[in-house]
């Protein structure tokens, strides 16, 4: 199986660009293997700083629902994979500077909400549908961005909020136009690269551990009740009517 992404390394910058038609939607082997990439990344001498982006429509729809609809037993898989990017994006000793556009979805919030820096195009939009599918999860790494009220109001509903919301929100550096959105991100990478690597891997350390609770130690707790919700009838119902692209119908 081929990678859902490629990778290039240039004057100690590292990027990584999702690749995954149609919508950067990953199954657990894909998950899996975006989190060994970042891993090696990070311990390689060769890089200073990481870039994430994506090519495509969007940035990332999240996970492989498809996969999820055949064998909800995969749901463990889903959700080890998911646990490792987020953490090898957060625990990386080298900063994580992610370049959103479109859509930014599901596990493609976890990624967000674990970078260190954000930029989006102006066309970005954030969104944890997980409520309309069947899941529960991304809450952790969304308050990492949004105010804990905008964070439920987004949960509750699964509505999306734009660029602009999100930049007013104080979680996106900068809000550029599309074909200005890997340069910006280049820049500030290229900024940081310049820096002392040894000074930057203990910036990294101290501010992860300034941070209030642990980051990886909330999403485990809401992977719990991910894994309840898949013992629901409202849970397989939320999914198979996404799939099928139709109503959910609930018993009560």
């Amino acid at each position: 199986m081929p990678k859902p992404f490629k990778t290039t390394i240039d004057k100690g910058i590292a990027e990584m660009i999702l690749d995954h038609p149609p919508v950067n939607a990953f199954d657990s082997a894909g998950w899996f293997a975006i989190a060994d990439e970042i891993d090696a990344l990070g311990i390689n001498d060769e890089v200073r700083v990481i870039i994430i982006a994506a090519a495509g429509k969007g940035f990332c729809a999240g996970v492989d629902i498809k996969e999820l609809a055949a064998d909800s037993a995969k749901i463990v898989d889903v959700n080890k994979g998911n646990y490792e990017t987020f953490r090898s994006i957060h625990r990386n000793p080298k900063p994580v500077i992610v370049a959103l556009h479109n859509f930014v979805l599901g596990g493609g919030i976890g990624m967000a909400g674990a970078a260190d820096i954000i930029l989006c195009a102006d066309c970005a939009r954030f969104g944890v549908p997980e409520i309309d599918r069947g899941a529960m999860g991304g809450g952790a790494h969304l308050q990492r961005m949004f105010p804990v009220q905008k964070v439920r109001y987004m949960y509750f509903t699964g509505e999306f909020i734009d660029a602009q919301e999100a930049y007013r929100l104080g979680a996106v550096e900068q809000v550029v136009a599309l074909h200005e959105l890997l340069p910006a991100a280049r820049d500030i990478a290229r900024k940081i690269a310049e820096k002392s690597p040894a000074m930057v891997k203990l910036a990294k350390e101290a501010l992860n551990g300034i941070e209030d609770g642990n980051l990886e130690d909330k999403y485990r707790w809401e992977q719990g009740f991910t894994l309840e919700a898949y013992t629901m009838s409202d849970s397989r119902e939320s999914r198979d009517a996404f799939v099928e692209k139709r109503d959910a119908k609930f018993d009560n």
